[in-house]
């Protein structure tokens, strides 16, 4: 009783700090709006119509691709080191977010005019990432650090294959800047429909999947022997984790550490209750890139710093702490 109270309380916590900072992020930045402008456009009022054309348009679409960016990543993250059993387990980390990249870059060089097909080509990509880590890993029975080696190595193969597409093509190379770096600058709602509810469907899967990967702890052969069909789960699992990612990647770009950073967070949280940390982790991932995003805008205004930068300064320095003696707490 006194356990599911201080879930509650988490939980409650979490959605009241992500409601806050999605207000934020429409109430805040770069061109002021005053108080009664801003509540006026809201609700619809004639005097506010300039206010209310920079919501709809510009803030609005930016607080959902945060939202929705820091959601995807975030549970990406949680489904990967579980289902891998591996805490250093994260989209930038196992080469997913440069394979969704890979095949959005190539998409961008063969159909540039083709926009409705670059989530399926991040998709592709992201899954074909994850299929060979999996593969790979399991073929040579490697460890924990092994893969993290061999997505680093996939994620540099992927990274050189961006690098010619930008080469060839002059134009594609500032594309290719901005969606390296990860930003949220200049996203559209109807980029946004599809990668939304593909996230949207990723979570409720993860949930439906949240009792069988809590005995993932246990070893496989001990889940396997409590009915669990360990290979389908974790093939599951994968796909929802590569999925999720990569309809963020689709319209967020290669935003690094969200995965890995959140879920940790969570799970310190939460106590290790998978159940709970799969609800605290996405709302996690959308309350760091709201903020994140909001400091960018208004840090140096009217200078924009991509919410890129910022998960990076915050990610690079927790992922050395894990890799060299944070680990063996989580494992």
């Amino acid at each position: 009783m006194k356990q599911c109270r201080r879930d509650t309380l988490l939980i409650g916590g979490a959605l009241l700090l992500l409601l806050l900072s999605f207000f934020l992020s429409l109430r805040l930045g770069s061109t002021r709006i005053s108080a009664a402008d801003f509540w006026g456009a809201l609700l619809g009022r004639e005097s506010a119509r300039s206010a209310a054309l920079i919501l709809r348009a510009l803030r609005l679409p930016r607080a959902l691709a945060g939202l929705f960016a820091g959601v995807g990543l975030a549970l990406s993250g949680s489904l990967l080191q579980h289902a891998t059993d591996n805490p250093l387990a994260a989209p930038n980390v196992l080469g997913i977010n440069a394979g969704a990249g890979f095949f959005v870059i190539a998409a961008m060089a063969i159909f540039p005019t083709a926009f409705a097909i670059y989530p399926l080509a991040a998709f592709l990509g992201a899954m074909l990432s994850a299929l060979l880590i999996l593969g790979v890993s399991a073929k040579a029975h490697m460890g924990r650090t092994a893969i993290v080696l061999c997505g680093v190595a996939l994620s540099a193969l992927f990274g050189a294959g961006i690098s010619f597409f930008s080469v060839l093509d002059a134009d594609l190379l500032a594309s290719y800047t901005d969606f390296s770096v990860g930003g949220l600058r200049g996203v559209t709602m109807g980029e946004l429909w599809s990668p939304m509810a593909i996230i949207l469907l990723c979570l409720i899967g993860a949930m439906l999947l949240c009792r069988q990967l809590t005995l993932f702890c246990l070893g496989d052969s001990l889940a396997h022997s409590l009915g669990v069909s360990v290979k389908r789960v974790r093939l599951l699992a994968l796909l929802l984790a590569a999925a999720s990612a990569a309809a963020a990647v689709s319209f967020a770009g290669l935003l690094g550490f969200v995965g890995l950073l959140v879920p940790h967070t969570a799970r310190r949280l939460s106590g290790n209750r998978l159940r709970t940390e799969l609800l605290l982790s996405p709302m996690g991932g959308g309350i760091l890139l709201l903020l994140a995003d909001l400091v960018g805008r208004m840090l140096f205004s009217p200078t924009e710093v991509p919410v890129g930068i910022f998960t990076a300064l915050l990610g690079v320095p927790f992922f050395i702490f894990l890799l060299l003696g944070g680990r063996n707490r989580h494992a």
